[in-house]
């Protein structure tokens, strides 16, 4: 499965390299460092995926166990239930495995929630490659401890693996689009920044192929299914002393100009380094008359506060947009179709995802990041309109099923071309080295959250809308869609400081030849008032 990712990520790098390997444009080069060094980076997202979707297959096994290890069940849970990706309870599962089942399953997001606060410093303290080496020994731990489950009290051992895992994901979320975003050209920086959405879900796709029940997802086996979420980080371990650290941390942070020099040689070739120098010297000059910007600095300054809420509102529409819930529902809706084996109805979903990512990596720096958001947010808000419609008239006529399907599978695919990755690496974009490490930890916080309040409370949400559950999303993604039309500038292939006229009101046009001002230069009478 390592193998699927490796092939899938490198042959779609390659893509992006065809046309433009011949170049030694500085902006525009990509070398086969800088190919490993991003599906290195990438690897923890793929891990990040992986621990997402492994947790729902074997659930009715997990259950079993917990419960014979608590001493509430002594054979095998008899119950049926309606089968889908977080099923609905079981009349006779004991209170006690209730819980312990669902701590399972949401001590993960608060493990994220927690530490995204923490990205900031590990970034800045270890720098980039690192602070992604450190945080690999968390995701080998809680690999262990679900791994040796069954030597121990198993409830009690995958819920801290799993909160040592959501631990490690909510750093690694950060750091890796921090790092990508630091060391992609600008022209490709879009599709190299998509590939963390890339790895997630081929993360998530994996976990439901092995997690069929002749695989690994049965009474015998799966400890070594949710122990196999910590295997991407002994991989990434042994790749990551290869990778150069990012030129802009050495130069900015480190002042280490002869090193970053070498680094930006290593990912782009031999070529005068002159300009990327004396751009990130520009930058450095800028922050160092700047105050250190904390989390509780970045929310009280008024500088960066149409940056932050734009970073903010983006996390919130990818996580409030409904796509959780539908992979929640999707296996309900194709058993209600009549679908034998609606299990495999729900991977083909996993596969849907897949596959308009790769879109998502061929359109983005292109089509551009607030195009490809705005497509998603509106053809979302119309499928989840189909899909109530659907719902509604499910048992009325035959052929709504077909209808919520093809709602289902389109929902997924607006998702991934927009919604879905490009939230993950514009906050790096909008934000200059100063802020953006606050600015990274706060807009993870907020989807972690997000994702922690949907995961939660989708259930009695359903519960009291029953079939007009997805009126609720469609009312949300069309909120998102008018604030990205009016509030979301597009970034594709500009720098830092052209992305702060924007956001600070500056008429395009500015005259030829005239030098574009630098961040400072452009707040500087916002930072005085």
């Amino acid at each position: 499965m390592t193998g699927l990712i490796i092939y899938l990520v490198s042959q779609h790098v390659l893509l992006l390299v065809e046309g433009a390997a011949t170049k030694m444009d500085s902006g525009k080069q990509i070398s086969g460092t800088l190919i490993l060094a991003v599906f290195t980076a990438v690897l923890g997202s793929l891990q990040y995926g992986y621990s997402l979707g492994v947790i729902n297959a074997p659930q009715k096994v997990i259950e079993n166990h917990y419960g014979r290890s608590l001493g509430v069940v002594s054979g095998d849970l008899a119950s049926v239930r309606m089968e889908s990706g977080n099923a609905t309870e079981p009349e006779e599962i004991h209170p006690s495995v209730v819980m312990y089942w669902s701590l399972s399953v949401a001590i993960f997001s608060v493990g994220g929630m927690v530490s995204s606060f923490l990205v900031g410093f590990v970034a800045d303290c270890r720098g980039r490659i690192k602070g992604m080496l450190a945080v690999n020994i968390l995701a080998i731990v809680a690999g262990l401890l679900m791994a040796l489950a069954k030597m121990g009290k198993a409830h009690i051992m995958v819920i801290a693996g799993r909160a040592v895992m959501g631990f490690y994901c909510g750093l690694s979320s950060g750091l890796v689009p921090m790092y990508i975003g630091e060391i992609a050209p600008v022209a490709y920086r879009g599709a190299l920044g998509t590939l963390h959405q890339l790895a997630i879900v081929t993360g998530i796709l994996i976990s439901q192929v092995i997690g069929l029940d002749f695989l690994l997802g049965n009474d015998d086996l799966w400890p070594l299914l949710l122990g196999l979420s910590g295997a991407p980080a002994i991989l990434q371990t042994i790749l990551l002393p290869l990778c150069p650290e990012s030129p802009r941390y050495l130069y900015i942070k480190e002042g280490k100009e002869e090193e970053a020099c070498k680094a930006l040689k290593r990912f782009k070739g031999e070529y005068d380094t002159f300009k990327d120098i004396a751009e990130m010297k520009a930058e450095k000059e800028e922050l160092m008359k700047e105050r250190r910007m904390t989390i509780v600095g970045l929310l009280r300054s008024s500088v960066y506060r149409k940056q932050l809420f734009v970073a903010l509102m983006m996390h919130l529409s990818q996580q409030f947009s409904g796509i959780n819930a539908i992979f929640y529902y999707s296996t309900a809706i194709f058993q209600k179709a009549g679908v034998t084996q609606p299990v495999y109805a729900t991977i083909g979903v996993g596969a849907i995802n897949l596959v308009f990512t790769l879109v998502s990596v061929a359109l983005v720096d292109r089509a551009g990041r607030r195009t490809l958001t705005l497509i998603g947010l509106a053809g979302m808000c119309l499928c989840a309109i189909v899909m109530t419609v659907g719902l509604v008239y499910l048992t009325t006529y035959a052929w709504m099923s077909i209808v919520s399907m093809a709602a289902i599978f389109l929902f997924v695919s607006f998702f991934e071309i927009g919604p879905g990755p490009i939230p993950w690496f514009i906050v790096a974009e909008i934000f200059s080295q100063g802020p953006r490490p606050a600015a990274i930890a706060l807009a993870g916080c907020c989807n972690w959250t997000s994702n922690f309040i949907v995961g939660m409370f989708f259930q009695y949400v359903e519960a009291l809308l029953g079939s007009y559950v997805f009126i609720l999303f469609a009312g949300l993604l069309f909120i998102f869609t008018i604030f990205t039309y009016f509030r979301v500038p597009e970034t594709k292939g500009k720098t830092i400081e052209e992305i702060a006229v924007i956001f600070q009101g500056k008429r395009k046009g500015s005259p030829s030849g005239a030098p574009v001002a630098t961040e400072l230069e452009q707040l500087k009478s916002t930072t005085e008032a």
